[in-house]
């Protein structure tokens, strides 16, 4: 059975900073399926210890799986202790400062021009349904509206007034080419996550202004 995690994007490509770790990382991506400790060592003139040492802190770090299995695919009495073999994870990794989630953006468009296909209904309806549906289960993923502010980036900041401003917008680079459209995404991703989450309830609504996101969270029955 093969061990996975998801990895810190951060930690992952810190790991990668390392010449020689680098090194294994690229031979087992090339390999033609998962490969052991000797297998490095013998193709990347490594010490054991050492090929094993890097194998293990790229596998920590999510960048690689691992599995168990005997060599030579011997199996009963006597046939010695699983070894360990290493292969590529499928995580796909990317770091943005600030953080920025494009890929977000990209399966609600995506969910959202696929429902207009199929069904005939207009994409500006379909649109908003994909939009409240990622927020809903962002929302039951979460415990708290503030986790999945962080969680997604949005930078929340309290104002004097109980409301919440966001400090970064998670699509900058789209919003400013296609507001409307994705800005319209933004207000109902967060209107159906707040609808989700437990404490204090807020109401999502269009509020944009000069170097924050589009959408201020209000106090539910504020003004």
């Amino acid at each position: 059975m093969d061990e996975q995690r998801n990895p810190d994007p951060l930690a992952a490509i810190a790991a990668l900073h390392d010449p020689s770790r680098r090194a294994v990382y690229e031979y087992v991506l090339r390999a033609d399926g998962p490969v052991s400790r000797d297998d490095v060592a013998g193709a990347l003139k490594l010490v054991r210890g050492t090929a094993a040492f890097h194998l293990d802190r790229l596998a920590r770090e999510g960048l690689l799986t691992v599995s168990y299995r005997r060599p030579g695919g011997r199996s009963g009495p006597g046939s010695g202790r699983p070894a360990k073999f290493y292969g590529p994870a499928e995580t796909e990794l990317s770091v943005s400062l600030p953080e920025r989630h494009y890929d977000l953006a990209a399966e609600i468009l995506a969910a959202a021009v696929e429902r207009s296909v199929r069904t005939g209904a207009p994409v500006e309806d379909c649109l908003r349904q994909d939009a409240a549906a990622a927020g809903t289960a962002a929302g039951l993923n979460a415990a708290t509206l503030e986790e999945v502010l962080l969680q997604y980036g949005f930078e929340p900041c309290r104002e004097a007034d109980g409301s919440i401003t966001l400090a970064n917008c998670p699509f900058h680079r789209l919003a400013r080419t296609h507001q409307e459209t994705i800005c319209g995404l933004n207000l109902g991703f967060l209107a159906a996550a707040a609808v989700q989450v437990d404490g204090p309830r807020f109401n999502a609504v269009a509020d944009p202004g000069p170097d924050r996101c589009c959408v201020r969270l209000r106090p539910a029955g504020g003004q």
